[in-house]
Parts: C-alpha cells; structure tokens; sequence
C-alpha cells in the first residue's frame, strides 16, 4: 500500500501534537504546520498526498487553504476539521473539491479508517496510471478517459487481469466503451503482439455460426469453394473479443464451450482436430444471469466466460467524467475537422452534464462531433450541443406539498451523494440524518 505523506494544519498545538502522533503510529509521515499561510507556504516545496486543515483559524481558514492546494497542485487531497460539522461549511468544501472532512472533537477511529481509504485509492491511481502508461505505449489509440473513483476501480481490476489469460466478461449499457476495455486487456497483455479479433455475436446469422468460428474445408458444404480459417484460429495466441456474446444461439453454446474448454476444434469438412491458445473476452449489454434462468443461455458456458467480471457503470453515475471526455473529444475532432474550436462554455457543460445520456459515452462523442463541426464559436456554445430541453430534467408541477417536499428530498440526497463520492456515511452526516435513514430514503426513493 502506499504510504501516504500528511500534511497538519491547525492553530491548536496540543490538537496538532495529538494527530500526528497517532498519524505517525499508523505509518504514515507527517508534517505540521500552525497556520494556514505556513501550511502552504510548506507545499511550494515539498510533495504532500493529503493535507488535514482546521476550518477556523486566524488568517486564512481552512476553505482558503483548500483553494491554496488546489492551485498548487490539484492532485492534492484536503480533509477539513469543522467545529461543529455544520452543512454549509461541509457542501462549500466538497463543492470546492474536499476529498473529505471530520468533526470535532475527532473520532481518531473514523480517521483511521478514512486515511486507510485514501491510501488505497491513492495505490489504485498509481496502478491505472502505469496501466495507461502501457496501454499508450503498446497502442496509442486506446485512450482511456476518466477522473470518477467509479472508473478508477474498473481500471485498477483491467490492470490486475491482464498479464493472465483468465476469460473476462465485460457488462455494461451500450456505448460505456466495453470494446474499448476489451482492447485495453488486450494490448497491455502478454498477448499484446498476437491478433486482438473483435466478433458481434448479433451480426452473425445462426446457421453460419460453426463457419464463422471453426472454419471449413474447400467442399464442406454447398458454396465453400475454398478453404477458411475461422476466428479461433485467427485469434490462435491473442485474443478472441465476443461482443453481444448473449445474442449466440443455443444449438452453439455447447460446441463454443468445448473449444473453449479443451482448446481445441475441427474445421467443417475435416476429421483432425486443431490447437488453439486463445483468450477469451466477452461484452454484454444484456443481463446473462436472467436469461441463464430463463433458459436462455447456458449456465456452463456463463460460468465459464465470467471467471472475471468487469462491470463499467453508464455516464450518468459518473458525470465528473463529462467535462473530461467532452474536451478529449474536442481536440480530437478538431484535428480531424481542421476546426478552431479551443473548448466548451460553462452553459453548454451544464447541458451536458443534467442530461441522462441514455446512449452514454458514445451519444457524448457524437454530440460532441456535431458540435465541433456546427459552431460558429471558438467555444462550443448551449445551442451548439443537439439536445431538446425536452430531454433535461424538469421539477415537478405538482401542487400537493407531499409530494413537492418528496422531490426536494430526493434531489437534495442526490446532490450530497454525488458530493461524497456515494459515500452513505459522509452524505447522512451532512445531511444531519442516521445512516439507517438514508439508507431508508435511498431505497424508497429508488436512488
């Protein structure tokens, strides 16, 4: 695990003795600072992983100090110390970019445990970070673009499996980028110099299915005018990517289990039965579980292809991501387009970011193509970006204060969710509420 290096900073010597003794005992380095403007100063010159500032101080106070980091250096984190934990001084710092705060007096347990999740989201960003560093050196085009903690586990689990050659089965809605994931393993994989063949499952007509994969001899049947490798062979000691793999018909699974499982098949037309090491990834927009029930797909074969499970959350549980992934697509069209545009205006990001993206990153990128091509503007404008007001969310027109005061609710949950990271802990006690209760309101409002 990483060690992280800790910053203190607070007015109040016994309280800063306190804390970095009881840091220091739990591995971590430690340094003190007795106000704001020292604190800082402090940073110009040395490398500093979270900074834990009081809120009330002489001088500058903690939200300042929080600015001060940030623009430092924004990979930063800052974890502020409240009196007395009030909402306003808690929303304006995660608003601010506060990776987290503590109450007075501080429960040294509740900052143990909170340091530990730091750490090891700090290690998880290392690990994406060499990940990235392969995968751009091995194949330039496969950019991954992301900052939500959501997507930094999806990578940290994509950096874990792909030395191996264990089966990966990727979930998500379409358009999340489950081939862009697939291509990701692929190429920072010790495969990364063998074929990565992408098949759609969907596309392929039931009756060529055996062709498709296996392959046949000249004369195999009505037609086959010559001989044809087929995608397991291609793919021999790279990657065989089997998108849609829900949509492969019954009569198949069981003959795709059995190559898969003793690495082996016979072409059609031919009695001699070939060798393959291939590993196999496969995507889904569909749920393979219910359809298992259903009998729909084979639960053999399932378990077979979802030894690693890789989910990818759709844009919408990570709208940090939007601003990001719209400048990256920007430049990128751009070039392509020989337009001028430089970037995207406050109005035009807020568009985005209250809309649903039911087509998710790929609906993103075709905006944002449009957009680039359409603007008269050196940044893209709200009008520039193709979605009816129709589509963004709208408060209720209901006149019963019931259900007013239940939307209010319900968005105001929402909102505080999104500021902790869907931390439940975090969200209830700024919201003043139990842990039970949100966790009550979460389920009746279907958040």
């Amino acid at each position: 695990m990483n060690l992280l290096s800790v910053l203190l900073i607070d007015d109040n010597e016994s309280q800063l003795e306190v804390l970095a003794g009881f840091i220091q005992k739990l591995g971590f380095r430690v340094a003190t600072a007795n106000s704001g403007e020292s604190g800082t100063c402090y940073l110009q010159n040395n490398y500093i992983d979270l900074v834990i500032t009081d809120f009330k101080m002489p001088g500058i106070n903690g939200i300042q100090v929080l600015e001060q980091v940030k623009a430092i250096n924004p990979d930063i984190e800052v974890m502020l110390i409240t009196a007395f934990g009030t909402i306003e001084d808690s929303v304006e710092a995660m608003k601010k970019g506060a990776w987290d705060y503590l109450s007075k007096p501080i429960d040294l347990e509740e900052l143990k445990i909170k340091l530990h999740k730091l750490a090891n989201y700090k290690n998880l960003q290392k690990e994406n970070a060499i990940l990235q560093a392969r995968i751009d050196n091995k194949f330039p085009t496969t950019k991954m673009v992301y900052k939500s903690r959501a997507m930094d586990e999806v990578m940290n689990l994509v950096a874990r499996v792909c030395d191996s050659n264990v089966s990966v089965l990727i979930t998500g809605e379409s358009g999340t980028g489950k081939e862009m994931i697939a291509r990701a393993i692929h190429h920072s994989s010790l495969r990364a110099n063998h074929p990565f063949i992408p098949v759609n499952c969907a596309a392929i007509p039931e009756s060529l299915f055996e062709s498709e994969f296996f392959g046949h001899e000249k004369g195999a049947f009505t037609g086959s005018i010559k001989r044809r490798l087929g995608h397991f062979e291609v793919s021999d000691k790279g990657t065989l990517f089997l998108d849609e793999v829900a949509d492969i018909p019954l009569n198949f699974q069981v003959k795709l289990l059995r190559a898969i499982q003793e690495k082996e098949f016979q072409r059609l037309g031919s009695s001699q039965f070939i060798q393959i090491d291939t590993r196999i990834i496969s995507a889904t927009n569909q749920n393979i579980e219910k359809l298992v029930k259903q009998g729909r797909f084979r639960s053999d074969l399932f378990f077979r292809l979802n030894v690693i499970p890789v989910v990818i959350p759709p844009l919408r549980d990570r709208k940090e991501d939007i601003h990001l992934l719209a400048e990256y697509f920007i430049e990128k069209y751009r070039k392509i387009n020989n337009r001028s545009i430089e970037s995207i205006s406050k109005e035009a990001l807020d568009k985005l970011t209250k809309y649903h993206f039911p087509g998710n990153v790929r609906e993103l990128e075709n905006l944002i193509e449009r957009a680039v091509i359409l603007s008269r503007n050196t940044h893209i404008q709200k009008e520039d970006i193709a979605i009816s007001d129709s589509d963004l969310p709208v408060f209720s027109t209901s006149t019963r204060l019931e259900e007013r005061v239940e939307e209010l609710e319900k968005q105001l949950i929402q909102k505080t969710l999104k500021k902790t990271g869907g931390n439940k802990t975090a969200a209830a006690k700024i919201l003043g509420i139990s842990e039970r209760v949100i966790r009550y309101k979460i389920k009746k409002y279907n958040i």
